[in-house]
């Protein structure tokens, strides 16, 4: 069993499983005892600690997720980069990887690979925006809980955008995932990201990997020089057009790939709305890479003119076939007759001939830039603009348009801008010492739907009933935030009780009453020194502001008392009668009476310590006196001891 199961990091975190073995750094679920959940604790390994390289990357992945908040990326609560141990505590997820899910199913319906490729652009789109690089998106990195949800993790290798950009050392990442430019030690982007979301499509709705080979360094230059095998070829039922979406994210020259994860999540919107369309992209006469969109019956014209289970799946440039540009020509003619045929069904409709400008891609730019650009490069077009909240784009983001990118239109055109306001912000309300079918009632009519709840020690208020959210009361929030509700026990907050036997009183005082704890103390005589703490009523856990009773040395020996017994002998035979008198160490008399020689003294005396008992005897008839002995008495012992020093022949000496 590893060695941390059971034990407590930092008083804090409980270990009670290994979930994960890295390269680097291994992962322990836990469970937070201050928070009360389960969390997962990323932990670098011990012979790395010493090692720059991997200290560097450890601590770029705390800062890299730390500077995120997305719904699909992995939360960070706590880091520690101390001599002896570097960690990481995140969000745990209860689910399995993608890659799993992907062996599992072998081949992913497109239905499923389009919902779990949406969540992971959205969540790359946030850390591009954040000027954040992954550079290792691979299924192994994702995460996919039991409702369908997609969370990105592991930035161990993430790297900032404002960072220098070559990479100067080997190339890094997984080498069936990483981007051509990223495999040959290039610049690396937002773009290359992009590349490796197309490789895992491939791989959901294929079954396979687009690169394979013995050895890293043959997989690497695949990635390189090769092309993939068609996606069509090997699996018929793929739309045409997420193929091409997939081909676009998969170019071999990042500028032939999308911009953006925004402007790759567009073109998926785009397909969802309607499964049957088509993408063309220029890549022949200019840098052009807008997106052409083509009707139903547009495409049915196109599959006259080619087969898509034919197409060459990979770098459009590097086509050795010389027939290709001809039928390219002629395709691309069909392509240009069916855009202007819908060009001119448009403007007839408003009135007017197609005119010399072609529609940009607005969507994903800033409002702000447009209009700056207004009075030049946009001069010529008329803007519309109409604000909604959204909460795929940043305030100011436009995030639709109409026309579409690809017109052309005549001078003076309407086009029509949606720009976001952003998530709608909503003020969370205040719930506290409402019960927890109430407040729920409340938030779900106050437009919040993601409710969880937690129940806490709070003897203060009624059980069952709310101590507080979060986000806390009068926040403002965007639409669909998860709120955490905090409700009562009824009983107060149980803590661990300090044990604090053999401190001072002073130091055990402050002690339990830093946990949470209220004390009192009394004395007992003990031969411990003074002020020493000898016990405690309450060990354990108890709630807090239970009383603690200590028991406190007064530094004096605690007194007991004994049976004493004197037996008095003599070395002859002798009948006279004897007033006998035992005192103890203060010459205070504790027993006296006649006794006759072979009778016994028996009396019960009480001290501490050891007390010394004289026996003094006196011959009734002759009246003289001598001393029998003594009989020292040790009360510290339990039971006492006592120990006899008597002289058989005193009683002789006063006849």
């Amino acid at each position: 069993m590893d060695k941390l199961i059971g034990k407590r990091l930092d008083g804090r975190y409980e270990f009670s499983e290994l979930i994960g073995i890295g390269g680097m750094a291994n992962v322990y679920k836990a469970y937070d005892i201050v928070e009360k959940c389960d969390v997962a604790i990323k932990i670098l390994k011990d012979e790395y600690l010493g090692n720059e390289d991997f200290v560097r990357r450890f601590r770029n992945e705390s800062k890299a997720i730390a500077s995120l908040s997305h719904p699909n990326i992995v939360r960070i609560f706590d880091v520690n980069f101390g001599d002896r141990i570097q960690y990481i505590v995140m969000e745990y997820i209860d689910g399995v990887t993608l890659k799993e899910f992907m062996d599992k199913a072998k081949v992913l319906e497109w239905k499923d690979t389009v919902h779990f490729t949406f969540q992971i652009l959205r969540a790359l789109q946030h850390a591009h925006d954040k000027g954040i690089v992954h550079r290792d998106i691979k299924p192994q990195n994702v995460m996919l809980l039991q409702d369908g949800t997609i969370k990105i993790m592991d930035f161990g290798i993430a790297r900032f955008a404002r960072d220098e950009k070559i990479n100067r050392d080997r190339a890094i990442g997984s080498v069936h995932y990483i981007s051509p430019e990223q495999a040959s030690g290039g610049v690396t982007d937002a773009k290359s990201d992009i590349y490796s979301v197309g490789i895992m499509m491939y791989e959901m709705l294929t079954g396979k990997l687009p690169f394979d080979g013995d050895t890293p360094e043959m997989v690497a230059a695949k990635q390189i020089q090769s092309l993939a095998e068609s996606p069509l070829k090997l699996n018929p039922a793929i739309p045409q057009g997420l193929s091409d979406i997939m081909c676009r994210a998969m170019q071999k020259d990042p500028g032939n790939r999308y911009q953006s994860a925004a402007e790759m999540l567009r073109d998926i919107d785009e397909f969802k709305k309607n499964p049957d369309i088509l993408f063309e992209y220029k890549y022949f006469n200019d840098n052009d890479s807008t997106t052409k969109y083509f009707t139903v019956s547009e495409k049915e014209q196109m599959k006259q003119q080619s087969s898509p289970g034919s197409k060459k799946f990979g770098n459009l440039k590097k086509n050795k076939n010389k027939l290709i540009p001809i039928l390219v020509g002629i395709s691309s003619a069909v392509v240009l007759v069916a855009i202007m045929v819908v060009c001119a069904f448009v403007l007839g409709n408003n009135g007017s001939k197609t005119g010399d400008i072609e529609i940009p891609n607005f969507v994903g730019t800033k409002y702000s830039d447009v209009r700056t650009m207004d009075n030049g490069k946009y001069a010529d077009l008329d803007f519309s603009v109409t604000e909604e909240y959204n909460s795929q784009y940043e305030k100011g983001v436009i995030f639709s348009q109409d026309p579409p990118p690809g017109m052309l239109v005549k001078r003076g055109y309407k086009v029509k801008l949606k720009v976001s306001l952003g998530n709608k912000a909503i003020s969370v309300p205040d719930v506290s010492n409402m019960s927890l079918a109430n407040a729920k009632s409340k938030l779900k009519s106050a437009g919040f739907n993601d409710i969880k709840t937690v129940q806490k020690d709070d003897k203060s208020v009624t059980a069952g009933y709310v101590i507080s959210t979060d986000p806390q009361a009068g926040d403002q929030v965007p639409e669909n935030t998860s709120i955490t509700i905090y409700y009562s026990s009824g009983k107060g907050e149980t803590r661990s009780v300090p044990n604090v036997v053999g401190q001072s009183l002073e130091s055990g005082r402050a002690t339990l009453r830093a946990a949470g704890f209220e004390v009192s103390s009394t004395e007992q005589n003990d031969s411990r020194p003074a002020g020493t703490i000898i016990s405690q009523d309450i060990t354990g856990e108890a709630e807090s502001g239970t009383r603690i009773t200590l028991i406190v040395s007064s530094g004096k020996s605690a007194s007991r008392s004994a049976n004493l017994k004197i037996n008095l002998n003599s070395t002859q035979q002798i009948s006279d009668a004897f007033e006998v008198v035992v005192l103890n160490s203060s010459s205070k008399v504790v027993a006296e009476g006649t006794y006759m020689v072979g009778g016994t003294v028996s009396f019960i005396d009480s001290g501490s310590s050891t007390v010394t008992y004289t026996v003094k005897i006196t011959n009734k008839s002759t009246k003289k006196s001598a001393i029998y002995g003594t009989l020292t008495v040790n009360f510290d012992s339990d039971p006492p001891t006592s120990n006899p020093h008597f002289n058989n022949s005193a009683f002789s000496s006063t006849l």
